[in-house]
Order: C-alpha cells, then structure tokens, then sequence
C-alpha cells in the first residue's frame, strides 16, 4: 500500500473558476461550498467559481476561498478512498491540513481562517510592510543581511533551497533588496503583491487578537501524522497544536525542514490538495527521490486516480 502525504496550499495559489468543476461533479464537494456560503452568510463560492479576480485576491477572501476549496477537493480523496500518512500545509494551509487530520472540524477551521484573515488584513493596514522573494541566497547568508538592514524584516518562508521569502517593514525590505541584488543579480529578487508583512513581528497585534478567538475553539488530537509550519516537525498534543497555530502567524515557515520530515518517514509521494501547483514544485526542488502531483479539477483529479485510486 503506496503511503502518501497530502500537501495544502496557502495564500498567492488562488486562481477564479477554482473548485467550480469539482463542485460540479461531485455532491461532497459542492456541500462544503455550500457549508461555507451558509456559515459566511455570503457567497463565497460564486467568488471563487466566477470572480471578479481583484475581490479574490483581498487577503479577507482568499484566505477563506483557498481553505474551502482544499477541503472540498479533500473529501473528493476520501470518498474515492484516497487517504493520507501524513498531511502538512504552507501557512494558511496548515488549518487545512487540520482538517484532513481531524483536528478541526470544517465549520471550526472556517472561523478561525476568517478571523485571521480579518486580522492579518488589519495589520498589514495599520503596521506598513510587504515581503519579497529572494532565489539563489543560502539561508545565512540571507539572515546576515535580514540582520543588517535598519528596521523590521526577517526570514518568513523558507520554501525549498535557494527559494526564501522575507517580511519585514517597507524601508528594510528594500535595503535587504538592495544588498542581495549586488550578491545575487537584479532579476533574482522581487517585490511580492501582499497586502502585509506576513509571518513577522509586524503581525503581533494579529497575533494577540487572534488568541481570543483561538482560545474558544475545540482541537481534537489528529487521527493522521502532521507535521506543523513552525517547528518543521510532527505535533500530536493538540494543546500544543494550538500553541503552535498561535506562533505561526509571526513565525517563519519552515517547508523544506516540513518536506525533510514527511520524507524522512520513508513517504516519496505527495499529493498537493487544493489550487494551483506551487507546492508541488517545491517538493521537486527539495527531494529529489520524491513524487508530486496536485488535484485541483477533474482532470488532475483523473491522474490521481489512476495512479493512487488503488493505494487505500
């Protein structure tokens, strides 16, 4: 029996028309669409499915798109019984990842994703900041200049050798810019179109505010092995859990340690479950051994099931 990690994406991987074939296709899907829309009081699949792509991409809705969308296409596997060793998401998509391990139930993720969305989007109003891509800079060398700079700005994704993201105050991110430009030429380093400093000390007042609302929910500890964005390590305490979902939104990402410990388990196929296929690029950057196919739609899903439709 193939054992397989099931991968989530985070925010930058939705696209309009997302989860619009699968949700036709497929009854248990349009239902968690249809969860969502109810429990929003909005009409969040009609934004996914058909747009406009400027009110996608507000942090407040993307947030909460991406996560419906990841899940529904979840309960497409399991219903085919598709099912995973082990799950990890890439920041929001850790409370996906939550719900495929059974620590939080669909209605439980959705509120704590559209607080933290509402927060983050507040923050990133109030506390000016944005990241940017820096690709061909090993990761000390990049922490030296994070150091260096004047103000706020650190290391907040580390997504696969020689691809780092950092957060951080305007005027400090263009510093460090301007320094890895001259290490690592112009076209290496880019601005990202974020609405703030994600996963910095920037998002603190995000962070104490999400607590509250944190704090009311119940997590269930996981019946699946997963592995968490703060640590780059598998939690089974779901206090802990908790704790580290607390962090996280000021914490750096640790994915390629998250790759190395799913891999480090003896598991080489992974399935990146929800919009787009950033994720599963990274793992064919990060683990050369390993597998990746992702299943957004019923022709990706088709490919899944052929090769893993028998796997259990």
């Amino acid at each position: 029996m193939t054992q397989l990690a099931f991968i989530f994406p985070g925010q930058g991987s939705q696209q309009v028309g997302m989860g619009a074939a699968l949700a036709r296709a497929y009854p248990i899907a349009n239902a968690i669409f249809q969860e969502a829309d109810a429990a929003l009081g909005r009409g969040l699949s009609q934004l996914c499915f058909e747009g406009p792509e400027d009110a996608l991409k507000q942090t407040e809705n993307t947030q909460l798109a991406i996560l419906t969308c990841s899940v529904a296409t979840l309960q497409i596997l399991k219903e085919l019984g598709i099912t995973p060793t082990a799950v990890a998401g890439h920041s929001l998509g850790e409370y996906s990842a939550l719900v495929a391990a059974g620590v939080l139930e669909f209605a439980d993720a959705l509120r704590l994703v559209h607080a933290r969305a509402r927060l983050m989007a507040e923050a990133g109003k109030t506390q000016q900041g944005t990241m940017a891509a820096i690709l061909g800079m090993e990761n000390a060398q990049l922490q030296q200049l994070c150091a260096t700079a004047e103000g706020t700005v650190n290391i907040a994704n580390y997504n696969c050798p020689g691809q780092l993201v950092i957060s951080g105050e305007v005027d400090a991110i263009n510093q460090v810019i301007s320094l890895a430009k001259v290490e690592i030429g112009e076209r290496r380093c880019r601005l990202l179109p974020v609405s703030g400093a994600f996963h910095s000390p920037l998002m603190l007042p995000a962070q104490q505010k999400f607590k509250s609302v944190l704090d009311t929910i119940t997590l269930h500890p996981p019946q699946v092995d997963i592995v968490m964005n703060v640590t780059g390590e598998f939690a089974t305490d779901a206090e802990n859990i908790r704790h580290l979902l607390f962090q996280q939104i000021t914490q750096p990402v640790q994915w390629e340690k998250t790759l190395h410990t799913i891999r480090n388990t003896g598991i080489t196929r992974f399935i990146e479950v929800g919009p787009g296929k950033v994720l599963s690029g990274l793992v064919k950057r990060t683990l050369s051994d390993s597998n990746a196919l992702n299943v957004e739609d019923t022709k990706t899903l088709a490919v899944i099931t052929d090769e893993h439709g028998n796997s259990g």
